[in-house]
C-alpha cells in the first residue's frame, strides 16, 4: 500500500511537490490544509488528488506530513499539530532553506521523526516546476529514520540529494540568495547605470545579456577565481576609484553597493593571483 501524505500549506511548493508525489505514485495525497478552504481546494485541484480540509482537527493520521508553510510559521504549525497526538513513527518534513529540522522539535517530542528537504530552485511557476523537476538538487538534513523514507521519495520525483550541516542552515540558504536574489539586484544596478548613460532599457538588457551569460558560464566551467576579469582583476585601482566616485555622484545607494562589491572583488582578485604564484 502506498504511504499516505498530508500537506499543510497550499502555496507553490506544496502544490508542485504534491503533484509530483501523486503523479509518480510515491505518496497517496490524503488531506490538504491551507489558510482557507478555497486555497486548500485550489491546491487539491492542482495536485489532482487529496481532500481539502478547513482545520487541523479535520486532518487524518498519515504516514508522512509535508509542512509547506512560510519559514516563520514552521515552528508555530509544528506546535499546533503536535497537540493532536498520534505522531509515533510518522515522518514529518518541511521544505525551508532557511530553517533547520529543529523547527519540528515539538513533533519529534510527540514521537515523529523529522527532516528538512529543501529543493534548490525557484517555485514561482509551480506548473513548470512540476514538469521539469528532474535533476533538482535538494539540501537535506534531519533524523536518519526520516531521511531513510524521504531520500528515496524525493529521488523518485527526480531530486538529487545533498547532505548539509543543520547548524549552518542559515549560511546555506544565504548562498541561494547570493546566487539568485542578489544576482538580480546587481544586474538591476547595471541596467540602471546604462540607462543613466542614455541607453534605453531594452537595449541595456541586450548589452547585459552576453556579459552576464558568458560570465556565469565561465564561473561554472572554470571557478570564480579564474573567471574574474575586469579592472580589479588587472589591478587598475585608478579606474575603480573613478567609477566609485561617478556611481556615488549618480546614485548614492548604488555607490554603497559598488563599494561593497569592490571590496569583495579585491579579495577575490588576491585569491586569483595567489593561485598563480
Amino acid at each position: 500500500m502506498t504511504a499516505t501524505l498530508n500537506i499543510v500549506g497550499g502555496g507553490h511548493v506544496g502544490r508542485a511537490l504534491g503533484r509530483l508525489f501523486y503523479q509518480r505514485g510515491v505518496f497517496e495525497v490524503q488531506d490538504v490544509l491551507a489558510r482557507s478552504q478555497a486555497s486548500a481546494q485550489a491546491a487539491v485541484d492542482f495536485i489532482g488528488a487529496g481532500r481539502a480540509v478547513a482545520s487541523s482537527e479535520a486532518l487524518r493520521p498519515a504516514s508522512a506530513w509535508m509542512l509547506a508553510v512560510s519559514d516563520d510559521s514552521i515552528g508555530e504549525v509544528a506546535r499546533l499539530l503536535a497537540s493532536r497526538g498520534g505522531w509515533q513513527g510518522a515522518v514529518v518534513f518541511h521544505c525551508s532553506g532557511a530553517k533547520a529540522s529543529t523547527e519540528l522539535e515539538p513533533l519529534r517530542a510527540a514521537g515523529a521523526v523529522a527532516a528538512s528537504m529543501h529543493p534548490v530552485r525557484s517555485f514561482a511557476d509551480p506548473r513548470q516546476v512540476a514538469e521539469a523537476f528532474d535533476g533538482t538538487f535538494c539540501g537535506v538534513e534531519g533524523d536518519a529514520d526520516a531521511l531513510a523514507v524521504l531520500n528515496p521519495a524525493f529521488a523518485s520525483i527526480g531530486a538529487r540529494m545533498v547532505a548539509i550541516d543543520a547548524s549552518a542552515k542559515t549560511v546555506y540558504h544565504a548562498a541561494s540568495v547570493f546566487a539568485s536574489n542578489y544576482l538580480t539586484t546587481v544586474l538591476d544596478a547595471a541596467l540602471r547605470a546604462w540607462q543613466a548613460a542614455g541607453i534605453p532599457e531594452d537595449v541595456a538588457r541586450e548589452l547585459a545579456r552576453p556579459l552576464a551569460t558568458e560570465t556565469l558560464a565561465n564561473v561554472f566551467r572554470l571557478g570564480a577565481e579564474t573567471a574574474l576579469s575586469g579592472p580589479i582583476a588587472r589591478g587598475d585601482a585608478a579606474t575603480v576609484a573613478r567609477q566609485q566616485a561617478a556611481v556615488e555622484d549618480w546614485d548614492p545607494a548604488t555607490g554603497v553597493l559598488y563599494e561593497a562589491l569592490a571590496g569583495a572583488t579585491w579579495d577575490l582578485a588576491r585569491r586569483k593571483h595567489a593561485g598563480r604564484a
